[in-house]
């Protein structure tokens, strides 16, 4: 009991000295907020499929009237109110501020007494740039006038295809990048952290002080672990907060398992800060190491893009970094209701990089 004394005490200290440094609490929470802010408002609004178009009439047909209509209340239309012309029309798809533009030529909705019911032909205009767009919005098009083409004219259809969605939801843009910004919050906390802190206590005298008491490193280290578990609960809470509060990120596991998986990933991300930043011997090592360390794992760990886009080959080698197991498992908990249990794969890489990481930290550390 008495050995746990130093670390409660220097873990208390710790915690104390992070919420008074104020470049500690913005790379913490601030920092992976503001990338949750950007990217939620981007991705997180729906999921459902809308386009931004101009919508000209150039019919006084009833049935166009009441076909621009619909289109306007439809939510998979946002009609531009500020086209009138077609050269309007082509100008905002060139600044890129529509998508395309729909145009209700004069004859369209008049009543053909031959065939006894109103026809007509909606044109589609669409930038090059935009093909992908304009091309799903023209098979949107064909399926609404299908419907109203049922209506007006009976047909047996032969062929038919049913549409069935799967049990579990999928997963979406936002809930994507939302595991990662996740794991981009442990590493901010376990790397950017201790290669600040530790060189600027070097060069203060702090960590030679320390070496003149009792404290033995291992309860040097286990006090920052402490701390930094504790801190690093917290910043995933802000977040989740954030996500569920304004972009309605659901959770699908549970949260004793998301917070088990945050002591794991917070204690060996920990550990490489806790080695780079005791190993230099000032901020001018330090700052290039922990780059040099963080920003591959930014990018190869599936961060802000999945790994699978990668080549086989660095799809393989990133696998083996070690922000890419906590990942992994944050999705899994987070959008497959996966437990802790079910996730053994990334817990046992995560397991292998804490010991490896954590010998190498207890060879380099140096108190000045």
């Amino acid at each position: 009991m008495k050995e746990l004394l130093p670390v409660l005490t220097f873990a208390r200290i710790d915690i104390k000295r992070l919420f008074r440094d104020k470049v500690g609490i913005f790379f913490v929470f601030v920092f992976p907020l503001i990338f949750l802010l950007v990217f939620g408002g981007l991705f997180g609004r729906d999921s459902d499929i809308s386009f931004r178009v101009g919508l000209i009439n150039q019919s006084e047909s009833e049935f166009a009237e009441e076909f621009a209509g619909q289109l306007e209340d439809n939510e998979i239309f946002e009609i531009s109110e500020d086209i009138s012309t077609v050269d309007e029309g082509k100008e905002d798809m060139r600044d890129g501020s529509i998508d395309a533009l729909i145009i209700l030529p004069e004859d369209f909705g008049d009543f053909d007494p031959e065939l006894g019911y109103p026809s007509g032909e909606a044109e589609v205009i669409y930038d090059r740039g935009q093909e992908q767009a304009g091309v799903t919005l023209g098979s949107i098009m064909e399926s609404i006038f299908a419907s109203i083409n049922a209506e007006l004219v009976a047909v047996e259809v032969p062929f038919t295809v049913e549409v069935e969605p799967t049990e579990a939801e999928g997963l979406t843009t936002l809930d994507f990048i939302f595991s990662g910004l996740l794991g981009f919050t442990i590493l901010s906390l376990g790397i950017f952290g201790p290669t600040t802190v530790f060189p600027r206590m070097k060069e203060k005298g702090i960590l030679r002080r320390y070496h003149t008491t009792p404290i033995r490193v291992w309860q040097y280290f286990a006090a920052n672990v402490l701390s930094n578990s504790v801190v690093g609960i917290m910043a995933i809470a802000v977040m989740f907060i954030v996500a569920v509060l304004m972009f309605d990120v659901s959770m699908q596991g549970d949260y004793l398992s998301l917070v088990l998986l945050t002591i794991l990933g917070t204690i060996t991300l920990f550990g490489v800060g806790l080695a780079a930043g005791g190993w230099a011997k000032n901020e001018n090592q330090a700052a290039p190491l922990a780059n040099l360390i963080a920003f591959p794992m930014m990018f190869l760990s599936g961060v802000f893009f999945p790994r699978f886009l990668m080549p086989g080959w660095l799809e393989t080698a990133s696998a083996f970094l070690p922000l890419t197991p906590l990942i992994d498992g944050f999705r899994k908990i987070i959008t497959e209701g996966q437990t802790i249990l079910e996730i053994g794969p990334e817990l046992a890489m995560l397991s292998g990089w804490l010991v490896v990481i954590y010998i190498i930290a207890f060879r380099v550390f140096r108190w000045e």
